[in-house]
């Protein structure tokens, strides 16, 4: 394994829940020292979405916040300011996702860490651009799937919107906020300056609606419809076979033809309603139901072999069991086993991603509580006294490795 491209990179993660830990989580995979500050009873993500034997530990904990180590503090207690202090000092980036007024109370808004160390890049996640009215109002995932417009996509196919069953806004945005992070360390690398970052989640995924379906409303004056006609058409959705649903997606002539030809339709290449993307586009309503009706009446298993064999683009309709038993991931060694010091034996997700530096290093398990709160205390030089009387104040806590091991 080559040198990690973040190896030396201290980041400090303020951040909770989802969209903030799924992007620190990337950076700390990558080589970052990421510290997670956690409050007495931690990140909210630990009971929800599922809990463990120990009651401490969701699933989504475990694979959102692995290779971090956790330090428990009090951000509130008088004691716990000036430990956050030096922490600020010592790190190169700080992640927050918590509302601009209490980072400011707390001292960790942009001014107040860049007056203790001026290069630092400070990236705060936020619902809403702060320059907006909507500044300061709280934003989840579901929250900003309906304001962005998300929900509205099934209302154009179903006639109802409704949300994603998937934290899919928090991932984006986290994803967009690492981005941020290293395009600020490159800016840093060639100018040596810091900088405050924002990240909104609300303008973000308007953004990611808006460039798929702004529609003819991009030539500004335009009465035009909005919205990608092909992809929000109802037919537009896996296909239900005899036995189950594959998912196939003919764009090209190439492809549609040969499609035609595996339903025993070949007619429908010189049919001018079929013979062209523009015309099929036009007619997507009949296109697509006649492909449907022609599924039905063979296995999955059936098609899939024709269009593999043929170049048409299909797959099949994963349940969430079926995908982790699928033979692509089996054979690139997407999954992992990982020995918890709590919970025992886990099932861990590998990089998706390859380079040829080979930059991966074995998963450390997410950790517990405060932890890691004395060794982070002592690479800042406190003796053990100081952390000692910390902990007696109540500014700092947690387990150690030890005790989270023994329970």
């Amino acid at each position: 394994m080559s040198q990690l491209p973040l190896k030396g990179i201290k980041v400090l993660d303020l951040t909770s829940v989802i969209v903030g830990p799924v992007a620190t989580r990337w950076l700390a995979d990558y080589g970052a020292d990421v510290i997670k500050v956690e409050p007495e009873g931690g990140d909210l993500i630990r009971t929800l979405g599922g809990v463990s034997s120990s009651g401490r530990f969701s699933p989504k904990y475990l694979n959102f916040n692995r290779n971090k180590r956790s330090l428990g503090i009090d951000l509130k207690h008088p004691e716990a300011q000036a430990l956050m202090r030096d922490l600020i000092a010592q790190s190169d980036i700080v992640i927050t996702n918590m509302r601009h007024n209490a980072l400011v109370k707390l001292g960790l808004d942009y001014a107040s860490v860049s007056a203790i160390r001026p290069d630092v890049i400070h990236c705060s996640i936020v619902g809403f651009d702060q320059r907006g009215p909507y500044a300061g109002k709280p934003a989840y995932d579901t929250i900003v799937q309906g304001a962005s417009g998300f929900a509205d996509t099934f209302a154009r196919m179903e006639g109802t919107p409704r949300y994603v069953p998937l934290t899919i806004t928090d991932h984006i945005v986290g994803f967009i906020a690492v981005q941020m992070v290293l395009l600020a360390l490159l800016h840093r690398r060639m100018t040596g300056e810091g900088q405050s970052i924002e990240v909104p989640m609300f303008e973000n995924m308007a953004d990611f609606i808006l460039s798929e379906h702004m529609g003819q409303k991009v030539f500004t004056g335009s009465d035009g419809p909005t919205g990608d006609l092909r992809i929000l058409n109802p037919l537009t959705q896996p296909i239900r076979t005899s036995d189950g649903y594959i998912c196939v997606s003919a764009n090209t002539d190439k492809q549609a033809f040969a499609l035609f030809d595996a339903i025993d339709r070949p007619d429908m290449k010189t049919d001018p309603r079929f013979s062209s993307v523009s015309a099929r586009l036009k007619n997507i309503d009949l296109y697509l139901s006649t492909r449907d009706a022609a599924l039905a009446r063979q296995t999955s298993a059936h098609w899939l072999e024709i269009f593999d064999r043929t170049d048409v683009p299909a797959m099949p309709c994963h349940t969430f069991e079926s995908l982790m038993a699928d033979d692509q991931l089996s054979a690139v060694e997407f999954f992992d086993t990982l020995d918890h010091p709590v919970e025992g034996r886990l099932t861990d997700m590998r990089l998706p991603n390859r380079t040829s530096k080979n930059w991966e290093k074995p998963s450390v398990p997410a950790p517990d509580i405060g932890q890691d709160t004395d060794q982070v205390l002592r690479d800042l030089g406190y003796p053990d006294n100081r952390i000692a009387a910390l902990r007696q104040a109540g500014a700092v806590f947690g387990r150690n490795a030890e005790e989270s091991h023994n329970g």
